[in-house]
């Protein structure tokens, strides 16, 4: 697994709309400047996927008419990667133009505060909302048009001397529920097992609770086991003292190709080990699509919109594959 590090500073809650996201400053001179906190920033190169390299993208925006793009930090490299086809800059010069918030405050910058404004998010690339920020767009957010574009996956991570190989959903249930509470309960050492989580703001947590708790029992983690950033958990795990008695868990491509730590592996779940061509056919249990969104009033011909369409396309799925992620195809979307 490559390792990327990606730095980001925290949203502020109270700045509201005018922080709303950033996706271009030097390379979009019509760009205004963000007046928020600098969000997170790719740092290397995603890893590409030779697979996609028989479709030819042709540029279809002016590096000037980039629309203002938030999202998701694992969507990151694929948003740098739109760019680049978008509008034929190179790949290293896209890296450095792509600003994004968390998961939540991305949907609430579009809904909320996005629109016509120039300063406006105009366009997200984005994991699932949480469903309080679904209540807050359903009563005062403007409407959007939505599509699933990838498919990613909740994975679970450990420490690779832990010699427990696989759990089920059900054990996974249980241990973060604090019905098992000891690593010799599912295979392991006689060890007390430490069970990270993420906020409730993260696009991880929203799925964690979507895709395994699904309204089950769920124990409250304590500050220290609850990260605030997805990089900020795996580092946890890594280093937490004992480490080989933690779990946690993150999204598939953010731990596999963008922040990968030595010392810890992926755990497989009912027995299926998450790999691109498992979430691609769903063998592995734990799949969710990510999302482009754009509002509903965005007219046919804006750039956002342009976009938006073309991520639909086989060049728009080829850009998806070339950045790294597993595209969801037109039989399989919805």
């Amino acid at each position: 697994m490559k390792q990327y590090l990606i730095s980001r500073r925290s949203f502020l809650l109270g700045l509201g709309a005018a922080s709303a996201a950033a996706l271009l400053t030097a390379c979009n001179t019509n760009a205004p400047v963000n007046s928020g906190p600098t969000p997170s920033q790719p740092a290397s190169e995603p890893a590409n996927s030779a697979s996609s390299s028989d479709v030819v993208s042709e540029p279809i925006l002016a590096a000037g008419e980039l629309p203002i793009t938030d999202g998701s930090t694992a969507c990151i490299p694929l948003i740098a990667q739109i760019m680049a086809d978008t509008t034929g800059m190179d790949l290293e010069t896209a890296q450095s133009c792509v600003n994004t918030n968390t998961t939540a405050w991305a949907w609430r910058n579009l809904s909320l505060y996005g629109g016509n404004e120039g300063d406006a998010t105009k366009l997200i690339i984005a994991y699932e909302a949480p469903e309080s920020v679904k209540e807050e767009m359903a009563a005062e957010g403007g409407p959007l048009d939505q599509k699933p574009i990838g498919r990613d996956a909740l994975v679970f991570i450990v420490n690779e001397d832990n010699p427990v190989q696989s759990l089920s959903q059900q054990q996974l249930k249980d241990i973060y529920a604090g019905k098992i509470t000891n690593w010799k309960d599912v295979g392991g050492a006689d060890s007390p097992i430490v069970a990270f989580q993420r906020g409730e703001d993260s696009g991880s947590q929203t799925l964690f609770q979507k895709l395994l708790i699904q309204g089950g029992d769920l124990m409250e983690a304590p500050t220290e086991l609850a990260p605030a950033e997805m990089g900020g958990l795996v580092d946890s795990i890594a280093e937490y003292n004992n480490s080989a008695n933690a779990i946690g868990f993150s999204v598939y491509y953010y731990i596999d190709q963008m922040y990968s730590k030595p010392g810890l592996r992926l755990l497989a779940v009912d027995g299926v080990l998450p790999t691109n061509e498992s979430i691609a056919d769903q063998r592995y249990p734990l799949c969710n699509e990510f999302y482009a969104a754009v509002r509903q009033d965005s007219a046919e011909g804006t750039p956002e919109r342009k976009v938006y369409d073309w991520l639909s396309t086989d060049a728009g799925r080829a850009c998806i594959e070339k950045a790294g992620y597993v595209a969801v195809q037109p039989d399989t979307a919805g």
